[in-house]
């Protein structure tokens, strides 16, 4: 005796509802994703009371005369350079270096804009930068 549904099993399935979440999720991470910020320089700001694991064999030195100058000093050279010729003297040094790294000794008294300007030389170059800070 053969037994019959009267109602068919539908196999079709909606997909209305998954669009939608895959809708909600996309905008979720295209939101968040905005609040990353991907020009971020990567700076290692050594704490004055440790020690940091990357050591800098290129130091440039960066003193305020209080009178809108400032010296630029490579490796702790007496004589200054041009901030125009800070980035070709660094790619001279750290051309031949694995994980080029330099650090920035500035005088307190420099604006921040200053040394941004060495941290973008960084950048350009994909060089890593060490902020160094006197011991407390």
């Amino acid at each position: 005796m053969a037994i019959k549904r009267k109602t068919k099993v539908d196999s079709a399935f909606s997909m209305s509802s998954m669009t939608d979440i895959v809708f909600l999720l996309l905008i979720f991470f295209l939101v968040t994703s905005t609040l990353i910020n991907p020009n971020a320089l990567k700076l290692l700001l050594p704490k004055s009371t440790g020690q940091v694991s990357a050591k800098a064999t290129v130091s440039v030195s960066v003193k305020d005369w209080h009178n809108g100058n400032y010296s630029y000093h490579i490796n702790g050279d007496q004589t200054p350079i041009l901030f125009s010729e800070v980035e070709d003297a660094l790619i001279e040094q750290l051309q031949s270096q694995d994980d080029p790294t330099f650090s920035i000794y500035a005088d307190e008294t420099v604006p921040v804009k200053e040394v941004v300007a060495l941290m973008n030389i960084a950048k350009r170059n994909h060089y890593k930068v060490i902020m160094a800070t006197s011991p407390e």
